[in-house]
């Protein structure tokens, strides 16, 4: 269940996201659809995050990762403070040629100053095409001389 100040943390994250073209996440097609803290989920097209060879870009599969992952970690921050991620790793399975891709975070680890999630990312057909972790630190917004997204 999302909390009044978590909700308020997305609606101002979505509201940037709609307001640039300089982001990342909107240029690549990345569509969150399940805001749950603890099973974040989103979708992002093949088309237009290809390799060469037309395959997905294995780029594309860690910013996919990234962004579930650094989402998750500052809804669980709180509103105070800020999410950075600090290592991502990524294993490639399988390649994806077409469709979309499905990226489903689950956290392993939620501390006061280290966040860690896995995401599974799978194609249409259900087949996971990457595994990824990201460890995120988590700290107060005015000690990092940023302000909070909210």
């Amino acid at each position: 269940m999302i909390s009044s100040s978590q909700q308020a943390l997305l609606d101002s994250l979505d509201e940037r996201w709609r307001g640039t073209e300089e982001l990342l996440t909107p240029r690549m097609g990345i569509e969150i659809i399940d805001r749950d803290p603890a099973h974040f989920v989103a979708t992002m097209p093949v088309a237009g995050n290809r390799q060469p060879y037309g395959l997905l870009h294995g780029g594309a599969s860690a910013v996919l990762a990234e962004t579930l992952g650094s989402l998750a970690a500052a809804l669980n921050a709180g509103p105070d403070n800020i999410a950075v991620g600090v290592e991502l790793n990524c294993s490639h399975h399988r390649s994806a040629t077409e469709g979309l891709v499905t990226g489903v975070c689950t956290p392993l680890h939620l501390g006061r100053t280290i966040s860690s999630f896995e995401i599974v990312i799978s194609d249409e057909r259900d087949r996971r095409i990457c595994t990824a972790r990201l460890t995120c630190a988590v700290r107060p917004a005015h000690r990092a001389g940023l302000a909070s997204p909210a």
